[in-house]
């Protein structure tokens, strides 16, 4: 599973004109699911996620996670957004190549999974539409850009 996690003060999602999805201070993680992968990369991205320490303390130093914005207990939003062109490749010339991204049916189950266990996990749990033409609108804060990549464990 492949995220780009983006810090941002304000985030919002719109489809066809219509918004669907806004927070205010967060993680906007677009996200993608690939080959391979199962509901434990799932589980594993999302448990990273939530501990990633990429907030400022009262010193300036990066180590609240989104569950702790301020270092008082406040909660930051998480906007999953779903983005199968994060498995991009362009290796072998100008045109990217997708066939790293898991097929439709699964990327489908894999989002809607990490989104579920998202609101199990997480107060504040906005989206995208899986599948859409969506445009997205953020404030990067910092700015902090981090991607993440879990791998599917080697099998025996």
């Amino acid at each position: 599973m492949i995220g780009l996690i983006q810090r941002v003060s304000e985030a919002s999602v719109r489809v066809e004109g219509t918004l669907i999805g806004a927070m205010g201070a967060g993680l906007l993680v677009l996200v993608c699911a690939e080959q391979g992968d199962s509901e434990s990369e799932a589980d594993k991205f999302l448990a990273k996620l939530l501990k990633l320490r990429i907030f400022s303390d009262a010193q300036g130093k990066m180590n609240h996670s989104v569950q702790d914005l301020d270092g008082q207990g406040t909660q930051g939003g998480l906007l999953l957004v779903s983005q199968f062109t994060l498995a991009a490749n362009v290796q072998g010339g100008n045109r990217p190549s997708f066939t790293q991204a898991a097929a439709p049916a699964d990327g489908r189950r894999l989002y809607d999974y990490l989104v579920a266990q998202a609101r199990a996990q997480h107060p504040q749990v906005q989206t995208g539409q899986f599948a859409a033409d969506m445009q997205v609108a953020l404030v990067n804060d910092g700015p902090v850009t981090i991607p993440l990549r879990i791998a599917p464990a080697p099998s025996s």
